[in-house]
């Protein structure tokens, strides 16, 4: 008795077609420009307002530091700044740690 088993070849599937390969990474493509126009850009604007800002500085401004320091300028330097904090008070910062440029008279009136 001879036993011949049947020989199976399995056949591969076609593949299925590969498509447009532009297809392939459109969500990529999508997902970069949204992080573009909702971080990047707004990040570059505020970075470009800033700079505008310090380069606007001039004496007699008054101002407030990142940290919290609120003066008046008295010298506009290359890159430093000198602000009166308080009578005879003198204190010398970079140009970059001014946050916010405020109304002539505030300092006064607080």
């Amino acid at each position: 008795m001879s036993s011949q088993l049947p020989i199976v070849i399995a056949q591969a599937a076609p593949a299925a077609g590969q498509g447009n390969p532009l297809l392939t990474f459109l969500p990529l493509i999508v997902l970069f420009g949204l992080m573009y126009f909702l971080m990047i850009r707004p990040q570059m604007k505020r970075q470009k307002e800033h700079r505008n800002m310090v380069a606007a500085l001039s004496k007699g401004d008054e101002v407030v530091t990142n940290g919290g320091i609120a003066g008046r300028v008295e010298e506009v330097g290359e890159s430093f700044i000198t602000v009166e904090i308080a009578p005879n008070v003198k204190v010398k910062l970079q140009k970059g740690a001014v946050s916010q440029v405020l109304p002539k008279g505030t300092l006064k009136a607080s």
